[in-house]
């Protein structure tokens, strides 16, 4: 049975947040955190400045089919800069091992609005183990060697990979909210964008994250999430996800090193349920709502480079699309919280965001918002993450707190425009993330 598409487009839609602990905040006021330093400073160290969660392929369609004798050109606007960049990619959720015929990395070329453009004279040759060509086994990572590009922080680039066999299902990340594009035989050292003859608004498919050499990054902030992470509904091509916009607020502070932003955000994924389970009384899931947000841990969180702080952002999903309980919310964000304080990383929470209005089906009750109160009042009150950011606060209507503010709402009312997600942005402070 096909899913309606009334209930995918909602499904993609899903949206939130989740979190607790001593101290709750609301704005940009600064507080003293209780962990130490991460003792990086003043060595030139590979940090995490850009990621993206994966997830399978759909049963049909392009990420079914994959890429042959075809490249792609990502676009991608890392946290940090530094004076060398490496490129990760991923294969994990492959069927067979994946040939590279060629692969470079560029900044984008700024004196044209063409997404696709490079930089000619910053274009680098990407090399794995020193040789242009390389497999990425199947179910396996692949880190490029260091490419000696400075960057500043907030670059974009432009990576180009030439596949020049058949790849068989794509591992890829499907809510972009940036165009990437795609064309025939090897295009990756052109230097326009004409070559790549088709477009996508929604996909980056193998490439799971940059790393960056620099003595000013403390670490990186991982953002575990689901499509408001992943800032659906905001402007095309514009980086204000709110992960995005954290980047730009700890970019112009600089008080102190600024830690990478990654934003490993997920439409639609939940705490308790994996893509291919029923959704809204469907029996086929969506493979691109991804793993369960423990099962992308591993992959997701502990497999970034010095990720030392992460913002746990989910749940909506689970109390709309499934009607979960505030038991079973809670008891996930426990597990999840008590896994990141195991590997030593601090843990921050975020409460559930309003979504009255949502007319999907299965959309919002009295009931569901009941459970979302009551999640966020145990996020509020108790001491599981080291802090807690009061998302819900800063973005519900003062009048109606169930309803985002009208500003702020995207138009589907779960999901946020470019100054709502500003305004999430905004109510991170700064001192409680470095």
């Amino acid at each position: 049975m096909r899913i309606p598409s009334t209930v995918r487009s909602a499904a993609l839609a899903a949206a939130v947040s989740l979190a607790g602990s001593a101290l709750v905040f609301t704005g940009s006021d600064a507080v003293q955190s209780s962990n130490q330093s991460s003792g990086y400073e003043g060595r030139s160290e590979w940090v995490g400045s850009w990621s993206a969660g994966l997830s399978k392929a759909e049963a049909t369609g392009f990420t079914a089919t994959g890429l042959d004798n075809q490249s792609a050109r990502y676009v991608v606007r890392p946290s940090v800069g530094g004076d060398n960049v490496r490129i990760r990619f991923s294969n994990i959720y492959g069927d067979r091992p994946i040939q590279i015929g060629a692969a470079t990395v560029a900044k984008a070329d700024t004196t044209t609005p063409v997404q696709s453009d490079i930089d000619p004279a910053s274009k680098r040759t990407l090399t794995f183990g020193g040789s242009p060509t390389a497999v990425m086994n199947k179910g396996a990572e692949l880190l490029s060697d260091p490419v000696n590009l400075r960057v500043a922080d907030l670059t974009t680039l432009v990576i180009s990979v030439y596949y020049p066999t058949a790849t068989g299902p794509t591992t890829w990340h499907a809510s972009s909210t940036q165009q990437n594009f795609f064309g025939p035989g090897d295009l990756t050292s052109a230097t326009d964008g004409t070559p790549y003859i088709t477009t996508r608004a929604c996909c980056w498919t193998f490439l799971s994250g940059v790393d960056v050499q620099t003595d000013e990054a403390d670490g990186a902030i991982v953002v575990l999430g689901d499509s408001i992470a992943d800032g659906l509904l905001s402007t095309l091509n514009g980086n204000n996800r709110w992960p995005d916009q954290l980047a730009e607020r700890l970019v112009a502070d600089r008080r102190d090193d600024v830690p990478g932003v990654l934003n490993v955000g997920m439409a639609g994924n939940r705490l308790l349920h994996d893509s291919p389970d029923p959704i809204l009384g469907a029996p086929n899931g969506i493979e691109q709502l991804g793993p369960n947000a423990l099962a992308r841990l591993n992959e997701d969180v502990f497999s970034q480079t010095r990720p030392s702080v992460v913002i746990t952002h989910l749940g909506v999903n689970d109390i709309w699309m499934d009607n979960a309980t505030t038991d079973q919310v809670v008891a996930a964000l426990k597990q999840l919280n008590a896994q990141l304080h195991e590997r030593g990383i601090r843990s921050l929470g975020a409460t559930i965001t309003p979504f009255e209005g949502l007319s999907n089906p299965g959309g919002w009750t009295p009931e569901k918002e009941a459970t979302r109160q009551a999640v966020n009042s145990w996020i509020r009150t108790n001491h599981e993450f080291d802090g807690v950011i009061d998302f819900d606060q800063a973005v519900r209507d003062p009048q109606a707190p169930s309803k985002l503010r009208a500003d702020f709402d995207g138009g589907d009312h779960i999901h946020l425009n470019d100054a709502g997600y500003q305004a999430m942005a905004n109510a991170v402070p700064l001192q409680l993330v470095r």
